[in-house]
């Protein structure tokens, strides 16, 4: 069966014309797909029985369920989405004051192994279509509303893969996020974050992409960040340096370089300097994140005195700068910490 889902507007008015049912009916039935966020045809209650019945009949319409969640002590809520095939990803709500962010995944595992981050040990099963994508917003921003009385303000793609090895998935997915006849959100509200592959950085400038661009660096040298991170093997500093050029060159979008301080690896005024000479060759801004151990390495994470040292260093040589402090810790829900395990 096709899934309703894949079809366009246009395959969707086509659709309702093959069923019998006159063309307007396909807005309808486009709007709670879309906009409405519907889980069943069943939902559809302006829509007739007969006609609803034809689409089951004709149609598949998978969704995300929550399989299980987890609230840390911080408020920081993590979700295990279970897939239509049986697969698990992870998504993670997290709340301030007056806002809540959702940290989505775009893939089954990963296939980049990073070796400070969990979900680089699992396997990678297969990329998310955008519906997936899609549901993982829809369900987090009913749950920001039930759990936090907030509306969701922000969407981070920093979860479960690769984001820019499931480009057209990836992006059919924020279309859908963003349109009007979707959930509308802003795409300034949106950050894809990418371990740098320096091609699809240019292909996000050639499609003058809306949303904000994060580089997970890490290490700003090459020998050092191809120790932690083998994607830099084929996409060397130089190579992200041109593309991140021509990515803003493209869209006059300041990126964010995000950088997990890690003890005795990336914390020494050697690796700041080096920090600082990379920062200085594109437009950007630097997060400096705490990082958050994980079972399968050894790595710890910086002490709060020489992360601030790092960060005042930096900001002494006019690098923008902010400190992000870890969220969810507790339940492995911090950046590098999804992969699957419930505490």
């Amino acid at each position: 069966m096709i899934d309703i889902r894949s079809l366009s507007k246009i395959e969707l008015i086509q659709a309702c014309e093959d069923l019998g049912v006159k063309k307007f009916r396909a807005n309808q039935l486009w709007e709670w797909l879309w906009q409405k966020s519907a889980r069943s045809f069943d939902e559809m209650t302006n829509l007739s029985k007969e006609f609803r019945q034809k689409l089951k009949d004709k149609y598949s319409f998978h969704t995300l369920s929550i399989a299980h969640s987890q609230k840390s002590s911080d408020g920081t809520i993590k979700y295990a989405f279970k897939l239509n095939d049986g697969f698990l990803i992870e998504g993670v709500l997290i709340p301030t004051s007056n806002r809540v962010t959702a940290c989505i995944s775009s893939q089954v595992g990963c296939s980049l192994s990073c070796t400070f981050c969990a979900t680089g040990f699992m396997k990678r099963e297969r990329n998310l279509r955008l519906d997936e994508i899609y549901d993982q917003v829809a369900i987090l921003k009913k749950e920001a509303e039930l759990e936090y009385d907030l509306n969701l303000s922000n969407i981070v793609l920093m979860g479960m893969g690769e984001p820019l090895l499931n480009y057209a998935n990836v992006l059919a997915g924020i279309e859908k996020i963003t349109s009007p006849d979707g959930l509308g959100m802003s795409p300034q509200r949106i950050t894809l974050s990418t371990a740098g592959i320096a091609k699809m950085i240019k292909k996000l400038g050639d499609d003058q992409v809306r949303f904000n661009l994060a580089l997970s660096l890490h290490a700003a040298n090459n020998e050092k960040r191809s120790a932690i991170m083998p994607i830099n093997d084929s996409n060397s500093l130089e190579d992200l340096i041109e593309a991140i050029n021509y990515f803003y060159d493209k869209t006059n979008t300041r990126i964010t370089l995000e950088y997990c301080v890690i003890n005795d690896i990336n914390d020494d005024p050697l690796e700041a300097e080096e920090l600082i000479a990379f920062a200085r060759q594109i437009k950007c801004k630097v997060n400096l994140i705490e990082y958050n151990p994980i079972d399968l390495a050894e790595f710890q994470s910086s002490s709060t005195e020489k992360i601030q040292r790092f960060a005042e260093y930096l900001e002494r040589n006019k690098i923008i700068v902010n400190v992000r402090r870890s969220r969810g810790k507790d339940i492995d829900a911090a950046c590098g910490q999804l992969a699957n395990k419930v505490s």
